[in-house]
Parts: C-alpha cells; sequence; structure tokens
C-alpha cells in the first residue's frame, strides 16, 4: 500500500502524540461554523474555545471549527472583534453534532448608553485599577502573582447618581498568573461595585493558556495549581459528582435561621439531604437541597492569612475553610462529570469561596487527561484502508 506524504506526516503526528496522554476519561469531537449573523458569510478568523478551560480554535476560511473536549460539560463561546459574543452550552452528548453560530455586530444597548452619560474617569487606572485588580484578580498569594498584560483595554465609568462603578474592556483583557503557570485571555463583559452594598459582580468569558505545555510544568507550579484547586468549586462539584465528598476533605451542613439566629444542622448522609439524582443516559447528576442554605466546609487546607485578617470576626473559622452555597427555593443544578454545573446563575456564593476570585481559578480541564488513543487508532485504520493514491510517474 502506498501513502502519500502527507498521510505519513499525519500519522507521525497522531502516533508521537498519543505518547502524552494517559487513559482516564474520554471525549468528544464538536465541529461547527461560525457565520456573519446579518450576511450569513462564513467568519473566517472567529475564536472559538470552551470557557474555563485551556481549550479554543479559530475558524478557517470557510468559518468551520473543529473541537476536542473532554467528556462532561461546557460553555462555547466565540468571539470576534467588534461581534457581541455569543455562547452555547454544550456536553458529551453533542458529539459528531454540526453547531452553527451567528454573531452579529455589537450594538450599542441602552446600558451603555447610560455608563457613557456619566461622567468617564479619564485617570480610571490610576483611581481605580488597584481597586479592580483585588475585587476582579483578588488578594491572595497567587492573586499577587498576576499581573495585567494591556490595562490600557479598560475603561472606568463612575455614576454619582447610582455610587456605582462600571468597567468594560474593548479588547479581551490578558492576564498572566505566574504562580500558576497561565496566561488567561478574559473578554470581560462588564465589571461593576455598588458602594452602598459593598458587592462587586462581573461577567465575561475567560481562555486559559497553559504556559507550561511544551516544556513540562515545573514541580513548584504543579504544586501551586493542586493547592489551587483543592477546596475549590470545581473539586467540590467533582466530589459530589463522584460521590467521593468525604474522600476529598468536605462536609456539608444546612444553614438555617432559628430564632433570628444561624444554625449549622450537621447532615448523616450528605447526598440523601442534597437529593443526589444521577442520570445514567447522559452522565450528570442532579442534586437539589432540602434546604436552600448549604454550608461547605473544607477541612484539607486552613483559610488563607489575609481572609482571616479581613474578615477580623472571632466567629471567623481559623482551621478550615468555610463558604456558603445559597439555592432558590426547590431548586435544582445539573453537574457534569467533569465539575461543570449550570445553570450557575442560580448559584449564589458567600464566606470563603468569594475570596477566591481570578487569581486562584484553575480551568475546567485541570487534572483530565484524555485518552485520544482509541479514536487515533481508527483513523490509523481508515487511513490504512482508504483507497491507494496514485504514485506520480517519472
Amino acid at each position: 500500500m502506498h501513502l502519500s506524504m502527507k498521510s505519513i506526516f499525519l500519522l507521525l503526528f497522531l502516533i508521537t502524540g498519543s505518547y502524552i496522554t494517559h487513559a482516564q476519561q474520554g471525549f468528544y469531537i464538536l465541529t461547527g461554523q461560525v457565520l456573519h449573523g446579518e450576511t450569513g458569510s462564513p467568519m473566517q478568523g472567529a475564536s472559538v474555545f470552551a470557557e474555563n478551560t485551556t481549550i479554543g480554535t479559530a475558524t478557517d476560511a470557510d468559518g468551520n471549527f473543529k473541537l476536542w473536549l473532554p467528556n462532561g460539560g461546557h460553555t462555547i463561546s466565540v468571539t470576534y472583534t467588534g461581534f457581541s459574543t455569543v455562547s452555547q452550552r454544550s456536553a458529551s452528548s453533542d458529539a459528531d453534532k454540526h453547531i452553527v453560530f451567528a454573531i452579529r455586530p455589537r450594538e450599542v444597548e441602552i446600558s451603555d448608553v447610560v455608563v457613557v452619560s456619566s461622567n468617564e474617569v479619564r485617570n480610571g487606572w490610576e483611581k481605580y485599577g488597584s481597586f479592580f485588580f483585588d475585587q476582579f484578580i483578588g488578594t491572595s498569594l497567587y492573586a499577587r502573582s498576576c499581573v495585567f498584560r494591556n490595562p490600557e483595554v479598560l475603561k472606568f465609568y463612575f455614576s454619582k447618581k447610582r455610587n456605582r462603578l462600571k468597567i468594560v474592556a474593548a479588547d479581551p483583557l490578558l492576564i498572566q498568573n505566574n504562580a500558576l503557570g497561565y496566561n488567561i485571555r478574559y473578554s470581560l463583559d462588564s465589571f461593576t461595585h455598588e458602594y452602598a452594598t459593598g458587592v462587586s459582580f462581573y461577567s465575561g468569558n475567560p481562555l486559559f493558556e497553559d504556559v507550561t505545555k511544551e516544556t513540562g510544568t515545573p514541580a513548584n507550579i504543579a504544586a501551586s495549581r493542586e493547592a489551587a484547586y483543592k477546596g475549590s468549586v470545581l473539586h467540590f462539584m467533582r466530589g459530589i459528582y463522584h460521590q467521593t465528598l468525604q474522600k476529598d476533605s468536605f462536609e456539608i451542613q444546612f444553614v438555617v435561621r432559628f430564632n433570628e439566629e444561624e444554625k449549622a444542622l450537621p447532615l448523616k448522609d450528605f447526598y440523601k439531604a442534597l437529593n443526589y439524582k444521577k442520570d445514567v443516559t447522559h452522565q450528570t447528576v442532579t442534586i437539589r437541597p432540602n434546604q436552600t442554605e448549604v454550608g461547605v466546609i473544607y477541612l484539607g487546607e486552613k483559610p488563607d492569612d489575609g481572609y482571616v485578617q479581613l474578615r477580623n470576626d472571632s466567629t471567623t473559622q481559623t482551621s478550615f475553610q468555610f463558604s456558603i452555597l445559597s439555592f432558590q427555593p426547590q431548586q435544582s443544578i445539573t453537574i457534569e462529570q467533569n465539575g461543570y454545573f449550570f445553570d450557575q446563575s442560580d448559584l449564589v456564593f458567600k464566606e470563603y469561596w468569594t475570596w477566591e476570585k481570578v487569581g486562584d481559578m484553575v480551568p475546567y480541564d485541570y487534572g483530565i487527561a484524555v485518552d485520544y488513543q482509541p479514536a487515533i487508532q481508527k483513523m490509523i485504520e481508515a487511513m490504512m484502508q482508504a483507497k491507494p493514491e496514485a504514485v506520480p510517474q517519472e
């Protein structure tokens, strides 16, 4: 059988690439196309990625893309300069589906007009840059190692009437996390801080880049990533899915009010209290707690000293990390096997998990080694069985 040079190159690439993976979890392939929402023409160079992962690509001349995604759930986002971001939830059941995204030019919305009508802070970075960094990136050990590589894309607006700070970015905000070895391309929709309540809210679409991927992860960065992962929301959600909460050093309680005081109710059976239900067909888990406030204790690590000092409260726990998940009444959430959960807007985080911000994040594909070998073998077999290409005659 004759193989062309192109086929031989592809074969060698697939074989050598297979050595860096470990058989732990399967994957699915998501294909699709990005089109102009008004003209229907293909959009070349659009960025297509799974949010909060290291997985992304750019569309070709025909607007086509292909993503190899670990089994589980993902939010797939499409960004293009001057166009509104489009997102869609995806899961393993979407394997072999062809998804079409239609993106449209970004229009000035009413909320934007309101912002512009207030006074833009001309020296916004000098006045609010440090505050924004602390509220968005954080003040933890890992957060302090982060750097904004293009702070000039940020615009700051302050409304005296609403006592509100709003920050927007015309282009993706580039964040360099030196402690965890990631570059983050964060398409920031907006950041707002309400001074009356002291609450900050931000939304956007982050894509991670592992800067150690080519050279290998140094031991200190690998240890820092593991420490950031342990006790995180991602770690907790995976623990629920796999029913390994106690093994993973988690405990949960219900937090209830009794005579105007908050009381913690210990639980004998975590999964029964959460109304744990697994859908074997779709490989998802649904939980609907019997109470709306779920206290989460992580015994594997003490809270950051900065958090304890900030709270300056005698009731703050110093021997373990304590967070609260607040559910809507009778509201359930669905968890995928990679720890992705939805709808994420249905949950409110309180206590320690509000302390950990972008600077402490690891991507959703952290700790997942995907086994591509079966797919590679099938591709090789198909290649070997294909009709031989004609050999040019000299």
